[in-house]
């Protein structure tokens, strides 16, 4: 009976990672067709990529992209940091309230959190044309811009506040596994607040920090709903690039595209999860 139950368990297994990569590993095939029909296999070839390395306005985007990916990821992490260390050092009770709050922007729908951030942006637009209004009619030295419009700026500022929560979330069970008396034994050594935290602080949660950064670039990398709504008219990601080819005759070069993007977020994913397996390793050892 188990060995028939352990057989059905490993079929149903196969079955699910069938139906969950069938559909994108038929798509990374035929990104190698020599044909633009997406049913018929006519020859291996790697046109489709090179004519997507030609294409100036997918690699606008690919540039964008990455540039916000990068600022993001760096801006959220060191400010997830900061966030984590503070919610470490509140009571218990604060702390709770603060980790619930925290998690609300992951569970919530990324329509919500586009809709919202584009309102907000909306709304700080407004009340600044009035204020620059003032400030000019007021004064001649400094001349304010009027009016204000959604781009790279509201992109990026989008990307770094969904960004923030996964890199709290992946730094403070580092702090929690971290000695508290760690610190304390360094000031008593003669360092300082500051030294200590770049000398033993940042060492002991230094995995949570990568880990979270990871995470951040790769959910920024992978976004489309919130950048949709942030973007404005004069920046383009290039889930959005995408999306606008799909709405046109489908070119193979989305499929080249969409394997490119399938490959980086799976590489991520698995430097993600073999840190973490090295961690746990490293901190069973220690242990022992």
């Amino acid at each position: 009976m188990k060995k028939n139950a352990s057989w059905l368990n490993r079929f149903f297994m196969v079955l699910v990672f069938l139906f969950l990569y069938a559909p994108i590993f038929v798509l990374i095939v035929f990104s190698f067709n020599d044909s633009q029909s997406r049913t018929v296999w006519q020859g291996f070839t790697l046109r489709w990529y090179a004519e997507l390395f030609r294409d100036r306005q997918i690699m606008s985007a690919l540039s964008t992209t990455l540039l916000v990916s990068l600022l993001a990821t760096l801006i959220a992490t060191a400010a997830g940091t900061m966030a984590a260390l503070g919610f470490f050092n509140m009571r218990k009770r604060w702390r709770g309230v603060c980790m619930t709050v925290n998690s609300i922007p992951m569970t919530n729908a990324d329509i919500v959190t586009g809709v919202s951030l584009c309102l907000l942006f909306v709304a700080f637009f407004g009340g600044w044309e009035a204020f620059a209004g003032w400030c000019n009619g007021v004064q001649g030295l400094i001349r304010l811009p009027s009016r204000l419009h959604m781009g790279f700026g509201t992109l990026l500022i989008a990307h770094i506040t969904f960004n923030i929560p996964y890199v709290i979330l992946n730094v403070m069970p580092k702090l929690r596994q971290m000695d508290k008396n760690l610190i304390d034994a360094a000031q008593d050594l003669g360092c300082t607040w500051m030294q200590a935290f770049w000398k033993v602080v940042l060492p002991e949660i230094k995995p949570g920090i990568v880990s979270g950064a990871l995470i951040a670039f790769t959910m920024s990398v992978d976004d489309f709903i919130i950048s949709y709504f942030t973007a404005g008219s004069s920046a383009s990601t290039l889930a959005m690039v995408v999306y606008g080819m799909t709405k046109r005759r489908i070119s193979p070069k989305i499929n080249a595209i969409s394997s490119l993007l399938f490959i980086t977020v799976l590489t991520l994913l698995i430097i993600v999860n073999v840190r973490e397996a090295r961690m746990e390793k490293q901190a069973a050892r220690r242990r022992l």
